[in-house]
């Protein structure tokens, strides 16, 4: 397969539009904080960004952002990321840019710049990427964390059955807002610390608003884009440690609308381990590199078969996610075995992780959720290098006076 866009300084900036300044909410890019960017025809590419002060604490997270974005397009080599200090006229001008932001704030996704995002997606159905999101969600849930799952998958969703959510989503209004619609919320123990804070998933799906999940949508494309829309857009998602989203099989509508709302997402690529399904999953991960999403790695569903007398058999092949991996250059994370518990828990609303949480599956999910957390894509530790910018910008979108 082709490389999926040429290695070059456009190609750079277009990856590092999806890092945000945690704080003010907007990609580094737009807020001027991109200084320059040089490529090196070897692969080596140099990136220098402009703090609001030298000192700022966030420095570190802005540069693992950057490393991880640029490391998602092919041909990198190496990266080096240099700081420079923002003159007082350039602080003044991302302070218009923060103003400007915090008065667009209103049609912008209420996901807030802190939540790290991954769209669970595959070439194709029968995969298990529902089984996988749900499972995931549960297990970094299990740590404590705070967890939303948004079925994007708005003609087949499954996501309520599997976490055992019935009923219909409602919806709140203050006094200062509109209505927002309210998540279903699933309370889910804390495995990793018995002792410690549980955790939480947020559960939106358009099988929470028809009258039953046998009702079939008979959308067209530019339909099923404004309905993800909408659930970005008109849902109180609240503070949520990771969103996950269990996108439709292809490479469609909705795809493409994901890297225009969300342009932060990370995807990972499920696949089995069949040539076919491997074939076609390496079409998802160009489409993702093409709209400059960093393809965060591949899991393998479904590896095999595990019997009691610990022979293994290879069911449906054997190698897929392998391949996959090396046709894409991204890793591969995970294997999920062959096993009844995970499909008898979907079916019950009962995700293996918590139903059989010793099981070969669960422990796979549960690894693959710390691996998440640790090293590829670990949450947001808020520290303050430009809060008193945000607060400036905060006040100037209330039309509040300034106290300074």
């Amino acid at each position: 397969m082709e490389s999926p866009q040429t290695l070059d300084e456009a190609a750079v900036r277009g990856i590092l539009a999806g890092v945000r300044d945690p704080e003010l909410g907007a990609s580094i890019v737009d807020l001027g904080m991109l200084r320059d960017v040089e490529v090196s025809p070897d692969g080596d590419v140099r990136v220098k960004v402009a703090l609001t002060t030298a000192g700022c604490p966030l420095r570190g997270q802005i540069k693992a952002d950057v490393i991880s974005k640029v490391n998602g397009l092919a041909g990198v080599r190496g990266i080096e990321v240099e700081y420079a200090e923002m003159t007082q006229t350039e602080r003044s001008a991302v302070m218009q840019r923060a103003r400007l932001e915090a008065t667009r704030r209103a049609p912008d996704t209420e996901v807030g710049a802190t939540t790290r995002v991954i769209a669970i997606a595959s070439g194709k159905g029968g995969v298990g990427k529902s089984s996988v999101t749900v499972n995931l969600a549960t297990a970094l849930a299990s740590q404590g964390r705070t967890v939303g799952v948004l079925d994007a998958d708005i003609w087949g969703f499954s996501v309520p059955r599997m976490l055992g959510v019935a009923g219909r989503l409602g919806a709140a209004k203050s006094a200062t807002t509109k209505g927002k619609i309210e998540p279903a919320q699933v309370a889910v123990a804390n495995l990793d610390d018995p002792a410690g804070p549980a955790g939480r998933i947020a559960v939106v799906s358009m099988g929470l608003l028809v009258d039953d999940e046998d009702t079939a949508l008979m959308w067209r494309g530019l339909i099923l884009s404004k309905a993800l829309e909408q659930f970005l857009t008109d849902v109180s998602w609240g503070d949520l440690d990771y969103l996950l989203l269990d996108m439709p099989p292809g490479t469609g509508d909705i795809q493409m609308a994901l890297s225009r709302l969300l342009p932060q997402t990370e995807m990972l690529v499920v696949t089995t381990p069949a040539r076919n399904a491997q074939k076609v999953a390496a079409r998802v991960a160009d489409m993702a590199r093409r709209s400059y999403l960093k393809v965060l790695g591949v899991v393998e569903n479904m590896s095999e078969f595990v019997a009691p007398d610990g022979s293994h058999h290879a069911i449906f092949g054997s190698g897929g996610g392998k391949r996959l991996a090396a046709l894409t250059g991204a890793p591969l994370i995970g294997r999920i075995p062959i096993e009844s518990a995970v499909s008898t828990g979907g079916d019950d609303g009962h995700p293996v992780v918590l139903a059989a949480p010793d099981s070969p599956a669960a422990i796979e999910f549960r690894r693959i959720a710390r691996l998440i957390v640790d090293e590829l894509l670990p949450p947001v530790e808020m520290a303050g290098c430009t809060a008193r910018i945000l607060e400036l910008a905060t006040r100037a979108a209330a039309q509040l006076p300034d106290a300074s």
